[in-house]
């Protein structure tokens, strides 16, 4: 792993433990923006469940909006605002999407609480519901079908991961002269790293 590379994910891992230390309400909550292959943009919050050197990893139905989106456009950005941590931090982190192993999704899946479990299989993600009964009767059918034994993961549902190009770490400022550093990959794998102006 490039060295600049290796900073940058050592200083992500700093300032999340730092988060978690000032209180944030919910540190892994990621802001995820995908888009259509004509440019249609869509941002939603979903958590972060794991972050190694090979990228950060959410989990989803592929067959709902942003799986869509991003089986047709594989790219994304991602942004983590922690406004508890120094004088307020975000990250923002963009980069191409892959689908996670199957063991490593089966993994997480299996570590879900039970009625989470259920829950995706109960829910077509992303299409219209007609009642709130509707989606009760779904998870009463879950319920029954895995009545006293474990609930494997659904066959579209795993997780997703964003392999950074680019992590831009901004630090609050008084005045907003806020300080922003630039992390960049290329394809061979160098590593860049420049300020820019706030």
């Amino acid at each position: 792993m490039h060295d600049l590379y290796a900073e940058a994910l050592q200083t992500f891992d700093t300032l999340f433990d730092e988060a978690l230390a000032a209180g944030e309400p919910d540190r892994t909550a990621m802001q995820l923006a995908t888009a259509t292959p004509d440019g249609r943009p869509s941002l939603r919050t979903v958590l972060l469940k794991a972050c190694d050197a090979r990228g950060f990893v959410f989990y989803t139905h592929l067959d709902g909006r942003k799986g869509r989106e991003l089986k047709a456009n594989p790219r994304a950005a991602l942004l983590f605002h922690w406004p508890r941590v120094r004088l307020g931090v975000q990250v923002r982190v963009e980069g191409g999407v892959a689908i996670v192993d199957e063991a490593e999704a089966d993994a997480y899946f299996a570590s879900r609480p039970r009625g989470s479990q259920l829950g995706a299989w109960a829910s077509l993600q992303s299409e219209v519901l007609e009642s709130r009964d509707e989606f009760d009767r779904r998870l009463a059918d879950a319920e029954r079908q895995f009545e006293g034994r474990e609930v494997p993961r659904p066959p579209r549902w795993t997780g997703l991961r964003v392999d950074p190009e680019r992590i831009e770490f901004w630090y609050a400022a008084e005045f907003r002269w806020h300080e922003r550093w630039l992390y960049e990959r290329d394809l061979a794998g160098d590593c860049s790293k420049r300020m820019l102006y706030p």
